[in-house]
């Protein structure tokens, strides 16, 4: 008999742990921290308190890499913005090959100015020789990363990708010559190929359209005036530096540094189609739909940006959501997890700048996908 009641005693003490064990429910979250809810503003069109906890766990998440800095902006108005240790609203951020996207721009500004003619063969003179058939290579092209250049982006090993030998090896003095001069490995307008080297010659092609010098220091100020006053200065855009290479060609492709404000000014400058805040249209409603609208060659990328569109013909897994998210959402994307999302539909910019490895990227970006879907 005591064998029994003592057996129905620890019973009954441990039946509430057993309980709770076979509910299966999740533990609650954590409380948020006050720099949490700090981040995220009164009015910021989503619930407080879900919207600050999906930004905080971009910072704190494992398996994400680092968040330096996140900035929303919902309808033209700031509704979050927050930085990890030692980041703050001034510092500027490398934009990795987010700047592809400021070259498209200038490009388009030009050929607003009729300096440029996008469905023209590329203004190449060593490409115009009798024979060549570089020749054939148009603008728009070049601007769709379908030239047919062979222009590896990554090499194994990495110093034999033609991204690597541009930029820190043999080409890095005259990094739009060195791309220039290789030759063609598919046909123009056919293949895809990603590339830095291609937003080079970009870069090259604005450079001689604005001056006729070939002294470095004269290119240098005539691309970064004209950027200066036609683009950054009008959108408010105070902490953009663009970087040069020894020739004075913008390392469009690559190399500028910009505050995560301004990055987001520039994605709601795209989603509104092309306008500054004033009003003023700084370039062609009609270049950005250019620019937004699915190449031939593959319908996730337009002139120097991505697009949250399918394709299933990837290789890779998609670079974007297009399970998640609108089909018209539109980012830069930069090396190491440099975003900046752009949703027409929701109103929406999201910038998430910081340092992920390609394993931790895809999961970082379904955090990033989080925060949008706060938003209708």
């Amino acid at each position: 008999m005591m064998r029994v009641f003592c057996s129905s005693i620890l019973a009954a003490a441990f039946l509430p742990a057993l309980i709770a064990c076979s509910d299966g429910a999740p533990e609650p979250p954590p409380p948020l921290t006050q720099e949490a809810l700090d981040a995220v503003s009164e009015n910021a069109g989503a619930p407080k308190d879900q919207l600050a906890r999906q930004i905080d766990e971009l910072f704190t998440k494992e398996g994400l890499g680092e968040t330096r800095a996140v900035f929303l902006m919902v309808d033209g108005e700031v509704a979050a913005e927050r930085y990890a240790a030692g980041y703050d609203a001034d510092t500027r951020h490398i934009s990795w090959s987010m700047a592809k996207t400021v070259t498209a721009v200038l490009i388009g500004m030009l050929v607003a100015d009729g300096l440029l003619d996008e469905d023209s063969p590329a203004p190449i003179p060593d490409w115009q020789r009798s024979g060549d058939p570089r020749a054939d290579i148009t603008l728009e092209q070049l601007l769709q990363m379908r030239s047919g250049l062979r222009h590896t982006e990554a090499g194994n090993p990495p110093y034999e990708s033609a991204e690597v030998r541009m930029l820190f090896l043999d080409g890095r003095d005259d990094m739009a010559k060195w791309a220039k001069e290789q030759p063609l490995e598919a046909e123009p307008g056919e293949k895809f190929e990603y590339s830095s080297n291609t937003t080079v010659i970009l870069a090259d092609i604005a450079a001689n359209a604005l001056t006729d010098s070939k002294d470095p220091d004269t290119r240098r100020r005539a691309v970064a005036s004209y950027l200066q006053e036609r683009l950054f200065a009008p959108l408010g855009m105070a902490s953009m530096v663009p970087e040069f290479d020894a020739s004075g060609t913008l390392i469009g492709g690559s190399l500028m540094h910009a505050s995560a404000r301004d990055y987001a000014k520039f994605g709601e400058f795209l989603r509104a189609g092309g306008k500054a805040p004033s009003g003023e249209q700084l370039v062609p409603s009609g270049w950005v739909e250019k620019m937004l609208t699915p190449s031939p060659a593959s319908a996730h990328y337009g002139y120097q940006i991505w697009l949250n569109r399918p394709n299933p013909d990837l290789e890779w897994p998609h670079p974007l959501f297009p399970d998640r998210a609108p089909q018209n959402l539109f980012s830069l994307i930069g090396h190491m997890g440099q975003y900046v999302l752009v949703s027409p539909d929701q109103k929406v910019t999201l910038v998430r700048l910081g340092h992920s490895t390609s394993e931790e990227r895809p999961r970082m970006l379904q955090e990033a996908a989080d925060v949008l879907a706060l938003y209708p």
